[in-house]
Order: structure tokens, then sequence, then C-alpha cells
């Protein structure tokens, strides 16, 4: 990765106004120079990561309030995968982490962390590494594992605008509701679901949605300390 220097650029994705700005001031202690842009939802990130100007590193929280589960990474990996994903979250389970390392991301800290952790933690990715806390302990990979992995495989072949038609067939909108949404015909929305279809290997747009619901793994975040 290229040094940073005062036009390296850092992307805060978190709704909790107080951890943003916490946030904010570990990556100043890590960076002093770096220009740090917020966003509350994965919608605005996007929207932000739509600039001409490209962003370094991207902090995003897991639980944010237009998602579930692991949505918001995965659409970040997707569309932009050159991009470092980093988890900042309140979940610790380590299963989560490994989760969440399986689909890409650099590096997972707590939200717990000290700020000189987590500026520690910022400096440990920029210089290439994949953070990971202290007490974590890798866990073994399985099956479920491995088809997760290969559906974000197949869901990276997806362009923006199928990414945008699976997240509303997944909400249950039909073909006009969805052709209305994005201001296209009919027509296009169904050569859309075809290419979705194809892409993702399944052979209905109810095969894909419960494929691509797995990897929600809402379980996981289910009884754990929230934030």
């Amino acid at each position: 990765m290229t040094a940073v220097n005062d036009r390296a650029r850092f992307l805060i994705i978190d709704d909790h106004p107080l951890f943003r700005e916490a946030l904010h001031s570990a990556v100043q202690m890590a960076y002093p120079e770096v220009d740090t842009v917020e966003a509350r939802s994965i919608t605005e990130a996007l929207d932000l990561l739509a600039d001409a100007k490209p962003f370094d590193l991207a902090l995003l929280d897991l639980s944010m309030p237009d998602v579930h589960g692991f949505d918001g990474l995965l659409q970040l990996r997707t569309r932009y995968p050159r991009l470092p994903v980093v988890i900042v979250s309140g979940y610790e389970e380590p299963r989560i982490i490994s989760e969440a390392l399986s689909y890409g991301a650099a590096g997972f800290i707590p939200k717990s962390a000290r700020k000189s952790d987590l500026a520690a933690a910022i400096r440990s990715v920029m210089d290439g590494a994949i953070y990971v806390p202290q007490t974590y302990e890798g866990q073994p990979a399985d099956a479920d594992s491995s088809d997760r992995a290969d559906m974000v495989q197949r869901l990276s072949k997806l362009t923006p605008q199928q990414l945008r038609v699976l997240q509303m067939l997944r909400q249950g909108l039909l073909n006009k509701q969805i052709a209305y949404e994005l201001q296209v015909g009919e027509t296009t929305v169904k050569a859309h679901v075809s290419e979705i279809l194809r892409k993702l290997n399944v052979y209905s747009r109810t095969q894909a949605v419960i494929e691509v619901s797995k990897l929600d793994n809402a379980e996981l975040f289910r009884d754990q300390a929230g934030f």
C-alpha cells in the first residue's frame, strides 16, 4: 500500500455521532494530515465513494440502519474491491470476526478498544497488515463458510445496478415497483433479473433471495452485546 500523505482520505461509516467523533480522533492520532469524511449510512457512503476523488480506507460499523448483517461490507467489497474496509464493531464474537475476514475485511477493531489501540490498528492496516484483536483465535473453515465465500465471489460479478435490483428483490418488490424506483422500463428490470440469476447460478428470483439471505448471518448477531 502506498504511503499515506496529506492527500489521503479516510471514510468513516457509522450512524452514531459520538463514535464517528471517536474514530475521527483516532484517525487524527494515527495520521494528522489525513482528510476524514463521515457517512451515516451505507447509502450515503456509496454516494461519497462515487465521487471522482478516491478514498484510501473505509472504517465501517456492522450495525447500520439501512443494511442487515454483513450486507454493508458486501456492498462495499463488491463495488469497490480495491478499497480496504476495516470493521469497527461492538460485536466481538470470534465467529463474526472470522466471517468478516472471509468476506474481505482488511481488519476488525472492537469498539471497546482504547483510542491509542484504534490508532495503532489503523496504522497496521495502512501498512498492509490484516488487523485482528490480540484475543482473537481464528475459526476453522467449514462447509457453510466455503459456500458463503463462493456466493460472495459470484456477487462480485454483479454490476452496481444489478446489486440494487437484487436488494429490491430481497425487499419483496415486484418488477414494476423496481422499474418505478429505478425509473427504467419493466423490460430492463427483467433483463437485470435474468443476469442476476445467471451470475449467481440460481434458477429463480426466490432462490436468489434465499441464497443471498444466508449471508446476513442474523443468528451471529442475535443476543450479542450491541451498541
